[in-house]
């Protein structure tokens, strides 16, 4: 009765949440919000089979946008759902990487970007205005016959909680190096410096004003030489003993001490580390230093927006997936950790939703680091499980200490970046 109370509830929230959008702001939906700025240079069309594409921009519930149609449209639509911007007031408009526009064009597909209303981490603002831009392509073009979400890192937070805002708008999701873990992300980022904090017995929490200028070169250079223990408990963290983990501590570790600052604002989206959280985080391993007994324990600043299943600038995922998704994601990236996928994989499985989600694991280190190959045959396969209703192969994101795990599907040709640092597969 507990659980069909809450998810009533929830229903309401959300429903809720999705009637009143949180883009007020004066005027129509055609310029951007106070004190932002739109740059959204004209893009120049490409050829498909000898013709131009048709690229259509502008502002729309203020956000700026991209639309692109072959000559020969198929009548499906890809949205591409853009990472986290920083606190800039500039909001700019991607057109898809890894070879993904030309693909699509190529095969058929219009594409359309948003550059959201808003910069910081806000999922809201992308949920929402990706969805009205889909809704204006068919007003400008036509109505499309399916539509597809594609994205990269907060974009994944996007795409796992539009799939669940708009239960049956959305044919399949192709989120890469996603925050499809929600929360637990921020969750991350605070255990990684309390573990610190106690492995050195430097306290320093709430973060002091000159916690990354004063406190962290403290931290760093009491860990140098003995930090054997706060590493595998990284690993641990971040989704568990697997090849590469050891390169991925030196890649990251550094940006890592540095990514974490005393907060400067009020909203979820500037301050995140608010819905953040380690009062029942089990640490592993817990020796020499009982990490487990001696660790601060932080309950959630704003246990409201943790708890609530209404649509905020962080949101929830539940773990209901209303369409496929194949999901791409880099197993050494320590940025928007491999542990996402693990969580995301549990959600789904508390609500029996595991058939509709198929993850893979890539041998890269860097964040979002993919090549065309991967991300194009992860494409080819969603679509053809949306169309031939075959589920592709994927891997258990739960088996991560098999000496092979990523080597799958890696790319065997992709050159450069840090897939050197990996045992050979």
């Amino acid at each position: 009765m507990r659980r069909l109370l809450s998810v009533a509830l929830s229903f309401v929230l959300v429903s809720t949440a999705a009637a009143h959008p949180a883009v007020a702001g004066g005027g129509g939906g055609d310029k951007p919000l106070p004190g932002y700025t739109i740059v959204n240079p004209p893009l120049a069309p490409v050829l498909v089979g000898g013709k131009p594409t048709k690229v259509v921009q502008g502002v729309h519930s203020h956000a700026g946008y991209i639309i692109e149609v072959p000559p020969r449209w198929n009548g499906r639509l890809a949205m591409w759902a853009h990472g986290y911007r920083g606190e800039g007031k500039v909001l700019t408009v991607d057109a898809p990487p890894y070879g993904l526009r030309q693909r699509w064009l190529d095969e058929g597909y219009a594409w359309a970007a948003s550059s959201y209303y808003g910069n910081s981490y806000d999922v809201r603002a992308g949920v929402t205005t990706t969805r009205e831009l889909a809704t204006l392509f068919a007003q400008k073009v036509q109505r499309p016959k399916k539509v597809f979400l594609a994205g990269v890192s907060m974009g994944g937070h996007v795409i796992a909680r539009s799939l669940e805002q708009y239960p049956g708008f959305y044919a399949g999701a192709l989120p890469m190096c996603g925050v499809v873990g929600d929360h637990e992300l921020f969750d991350y980022f605070l255990s990684y410096h309390l573990v610190a904090q106690t492995l050195t017995g430097i306290r320093a929490y709430p973060l002091p004003p000159d916690y990354a200028t004063t406190v962290v070169p403290r931290i760093r250079q009491a860990l140098a030489g003995r930090d054997d223990q706060f590493r595998a408990l990284v690993a641990t963290l971040s989704g568990g003993a697997r090849p590469g983990t050891e390169a991925a501590y030196a890649y990251w570790q550094e940006f890592l001490f540095n990514l974490v600052s005393t907060p400067t604002g009020d909203t979820l989206a500037t301050n995140p580390l608010q819905l953040a959280t380690n009062a029942t985080t089990r640490y592993r391993p817990n020796s020499p230093v009982d990490v487990n007994a001696s660790v601060q324990r932080v309950r959630p600043a704003n246990p409201v927006a943790r708890n609530t299943w209404a649509l905020t600038q962080i949101p929830a995922v539940q773990g209901l997936p209303s369409a496929p998704v194949v999901s791409l994601h880099g197993i050494g990236d320590l940025f928007v950790p491999f542990s996402m996928e693990q969580d995301y994989r549990d959600d789904a499985a508390r609500f029996g939703r595991t058939h509709l989600l198929v993850q893979r694991a890539i041998r890269t280190i860097d964040h979002c680091e993919f090549s065309p190959a991967e991300v194009g045959d992860a494409w080819r396969d969603l679509t053809a499980w949306v169309d031939r209703g075959k589920r592709p192969s994927g891997d258990d994101v739960r088996r991560t200490g098999d000496p092979r795990f990523g080597c799958r599907f890696s790319d065997r040709q992709a050159i450069g970046g840090t897939r050197a640092l990996f045992p050979a597969c």
